[in-house]
């Protein structure tokens, strides 16, 4: 039995399927990736939902829901029979080598050996036992890459470029090509994208996704006119597609149109009601209103302070909806604090009655930053300056936030930027000083190397807080 299994998971890392893409290291799933993938389902045209049920599965695996995966890959199976039956088998094979890995977890191996040899009947067709190079795999490849990993667009590019080597005038090959590259001239803003795109809509013109990914690729260059043409259309063509409703008001977005772009968020709202990240999109839509009242002076010509509290209002209540939906609150927290650092307090940050060590404190931070900051501390640097000084001294017993009072040895190992994400939500919550505090913890470790001797003078400023001492390197921000 031991050399039957020992020969069976040889065979398997041969198989080209997701369990040998090494999409996740140590099965470490996204927390959103299975309802951006549930929604995708819901979407997507009949053809697309094989590859990614098969996603779904793998994700289900990871979770240690194999039985839950088993019914995604039967699933699969099912679309594909419905909309590949001229190439059922080609089709099935990253669903059969899912299916052998699967079997093979649960301890099941003769089904394992089952789902190998049904890919090997495929594969020695093609003069390979086991593995074949052939568009369809490596289009199921980069979709997945596409679907599962932000910084590996280029490895999705690679597998639709191989799959457009084969067949040069798919629709879903050149689709996936189009994305892939649109993603890659984000940073830095690019336009290799353009004739990507513009190809994909030749061979799809009924892909309204790709169509708005081009009006905003033509508003970077400028072209704002033709670019919003293709947005209007897109929007008759496409109401009720969400993803394609949350591009077409990002284009609004950038423009300059909120009011615009707000209702067509609102307008996806309707047809998705939990997703976090559209509550999230309206409220930075109104944050930009107020800065756009703000950089026009109306609300000290005009006397239109009520006008912006209203506004300041909004786009808290949307970030308390975003979170409720269950966007993660460390994604919102910095938006959310930046809304409640009302003006008068501000005003009073450096009133005769705040404490002198206080003062200290807040320009001492300051000037670190201006002169010390290493790259990877900016975050927990800018919200430390950033934070305004209260005039009462914090008291424990009014503390606002339900979280515990954690000495540093007790920090869950592997939490990155454990104390700054602590001092986000005292921050959020109005405890300015224990805000702080955190912070200070985060900061420890830098402050201590820090060639201009200035933490002997930082850290005395704060009352010393019990159980206090240096993050462990466990707890260090990586």
């Amino acid at each position: 039995m031991s050399e039957d299994k020992s020969s069976l998971e040889k065979v398997l890392s041969q198989l080209k399927c997701h369990f040998t893409w090494n999409l996740f290291k140590e099965n470490d799933v996204p927390d959103d990736l299975e309802s951006r993938v549930l929604e995708q389902i819901n979407n997507l045209n009949i053809e697309f939902k094989a590859t990614m049920y098969n996603l779904l599965a793998y994700i289900k695996h990871c979770k240690g829901q194999n039985k839950a995966a088993l019914e995604c890959l039967q699933q699969a199976e099912a679309f594909t029979q419905q909309a590949h039956a001229h190439q059922v088998e080609l089709k099935s094979l990253v669903t059969w080598g899912n299916y052998a890995w699967i079997y093979y977890h649960l301890g099941r191996l003769s089904e394992a050996q089952m789902y190998v040899d049904k890919v090997k009947q495929v594969c020695e067709k093609f003069s390979n036992p086991y593995s074949i190079e052939c568009p369809e795999l490596e289009c199921e490849e980069g979709w997945t890459w596409l679907k599962c990993r932000d910084n590996q667009n280029e490895r999705a590019k690679v597998c639709f470029e191989k799959a457009l080597e084969k067949n040069s005038n798919n629709p879903e090959f050149s689709s996936g090509l189009a994305i892939a590259m649109y993603r890659l001239d984000a940073k830095p803003k690019k336009h290799f994208s353009v004739g990507a795109l513009k190809q994909a809509i030749k061979l799809n013109p009924d892909n309204q996704y790709i169509k708005v990914l081009l009006a905003l690729k033509l508003l970077q260059m400028n072209e704002e006119a033709e670019g919003e043409q293709l947005v209007e259309k897109v929007l008759e063509k496409a109401p009720c597609q969400t993803d394609v409703l949350r591009q077409a008001a990002n284009f609004y977005k950038i423009k300059g149109n909120l009011d615009k772009a707000i209702e067509i968020f609102l307008k996806a709202v309707k047809f998705t009601p939990n997703k976090g990240y559209l509550y999230y999109e309206i409220a930075c839509c109104y944050r930009a209103k107020i800065k756009q009242v703000q950089n026009t002076g109306e609300s000290e010509v005009s006397g239109n302070k009520e006008k912006i509290e209203e506004l300041r209002e909004y786009a808290k209540d949307y970030l308390n909806k975003a979170i409720e939906k269950g966007l993660s609150p460390l994604y919102t927290y910095s938006d959310l604090t930046e809304l409640l650092e009302t003006e008068e307090c501000s005003q009073t940050a450096f009133s005769k009655d705040v404490p002198n060590t206080e003062k200290q404190f807040h320009e001492s931070s300051c000037n670190f930053q201006k002169n010390h900051v290493k790259s990877e501390d900016t975050d927990v640097q800018r919200d430390l300056v950033g934070l305004p000084i209260c005039q009462k001294p914090f008291e424990k017993e009014n503390m606002k936030c339900q979280q515990q009072n954690i000495v540093e040895s007790q920090v869950p190992k592997y939490a990155p930027k454990y104390w700054y994400h602590q001092g986000l939500i005292h921050k959020a919550n109005g405890d300015l000083l224990q805000a702080a505090r955190c912070y200070e913890k985060e900061l420890g470790s830098l402050l201590k190397n820090s060639p201009s001797g200035i933490d002997s003078f930082f850290l005395q400023n704060l009352e010393p807080e019990e159980h206090s001492e240096e993050l462990g390197p466990n707890t260090e921000s990586s």
